[in-house]
């Protein structure tokens, strides 16, 4: 799992809840530790140049541990999300860029199918197009987490590929700086994905994720492609739903038609009709019935699969139609409101039904909306995965 992109750490972390220390401690002599992986990197073909260039960084940090294991999370909507990153020059920056790469991404696009308003997007959220790739060192952050015992054996291949990196030429050790959980380059890739996806697109012999344009937009392409993307495909598209819409269709798991969607009354904004062919598409509802509404089409799953996180991966779709040239959405009027705490104890009430709602943090992820959407259905609420104070109230009482 990806976390959410630099700039949003930078700009929401501040505001964001704490969430409870994992139980796990550590107890190995890293030293020793240290010596074994040495032994395991040597027999798996890593050369001793390789260890040896690493090695002024090869040291333990605690405070990438303190940091991990105080990791906030965001409990901002999609609306609020989208409000903080997309201003401050990121759509107007965007459009520069496009036009600025233009050769580029039609390169690219014709090569592997994805639009540069997509791979733009990400550019933008993940480092404000390369102006703000991180302050740490990727190796001392990722050999610290592969240590720690929260996530040792992820972190862990990460490591062999920060070595690799090394002992392909892509990237001199000093230069390796990225984000605090070791990601490199504008669009933030781990080791182990810049390893398998990155590509030389400029052809210095080199797949410089850090500085250079080229290779950052194909091989943020190549790896879009690898997760999913269909060529020619849309992605995300704002509709209009009818008062009478069955609430509970609106659902990621839930794909039809936009002929049926046209026939539930779907339209685009203002009213003009939808196309009525055979795409298959999911109504996705981020703030419930009361807020926008959007078709989410196969290549949102690439989001999905970029980042877990339902939030940002709406946000990043969601401003890549806009570079795309979509309108400003429908914000919406009289959204339910819940407080952190009360979203908190949904999850818990949720939990002690028989729910997975992931984590017990107040952030709305994917499992906890499906939890909700259920529960709704069960009470004879309408059911558009958005917690109110009439469903918490359900909850407390039980029935």
């Amino acid at each position: 799992m990806r976390r959410l992109g630099l700039a949003i750490v930078v700009a929401l972390i501040s505001s964001a809840p704490a969430l409870a220390q994992p139980n796990c401690r550590n107890t190995a002599d890293f030293g020793r530790w240290l010596a074994d992986f040495k032994r395991d990197a040597l027999a798996q073909g890593i050369s001793p140049r390789a260890l040896e260039a690493a090695a002024p960084y090869l040291v333990l940090d605690q405070r990438i541990i303190n940091i991990d294991r105080g990791q906030r999370f965001f409990a901002q909507t999609f609306q609020e999300m989208s409000e903080k990153m997309l201003p401050g020059g990121r759509l107007t920056g965007g459009a520069a860029k496009i036009k600025q790469h233009r050769a580029l991404f039609d390169r690219e696009e014709k090569e592997f199918g994805v639009p540069a308003a997509v791979i733009t997007a990400f550019w933008g959220l993940e480092s404000d197009f390369g102006a703000g790739q991180g302050k740490d060192h990727s190796i001392r952050s990722i050999v610290t987490l592969a240590y720690d015992c929260r996530r040792p054996d992820m972190f862990r291949a990460h490591l062999f590929d920060s070595l690799r990196i090394i002992e392909r030429g892509d990237l001199n050790p000093e230069e390796m700086i990225g984000s605090w959980a070791g990601e490199l380059g504008q669009t933030q890739f781990m080791p182990s994905e810049y390893m398998a996806h990155a590509i030389d697109y400029d052809g210095d012999g080199r797949r410089n994720l850090i500085k250079s344009v080229p290779d950052v937009i194909g091989s943020t392409g190549k790896y879009l492609l690898h997760l999913g993307w269909k060529r020619g495909e849309p992605w995300l598209q704002e509709v209009s739903l009818p008062s009478s819409f069955p609430w509970k269709e609106a659902d990621l798991s839930i794909k039809h038609p936009r002929s049926q969607w046209a026939g539930l009354g779907v339209t685009l904004p203002g009213g003009r009709p939808l196309a009525k062919d055979n795409l298959p598409a999911s109504v996705v509802l981020p703030v419930g019935r009361f807020g926008p509404a959007f078709l989410a089409y196969d290549n949102f799953q690439a989001y999905l699969q970029w980042n877990q996180s339902l939030n940002y991966s709406l946000t990043a779709a969601y401003y890549a139609t806009r570079l795309d040239g979509a309108p400003a959405m429908n914000k919406g009027s009289d959204i339910p409101k819940i407080t952190l705490d009360e979203a908190r104890e949904v999850q818990q009430l949720l939990e002690r039904r028989g729910y997975d709602v992931g984590r017990i943090d107040g952030v709305l992820g994917l499992k906890t909306r499906v939890a909700i959407r259920d529960a709704q259905i069960k009470f004879a609420l309408p059911a558009d995965g958005w917690p109110t104070a009439e469903l918490l109230a359900r909850l407390r009482a039980g029935r």
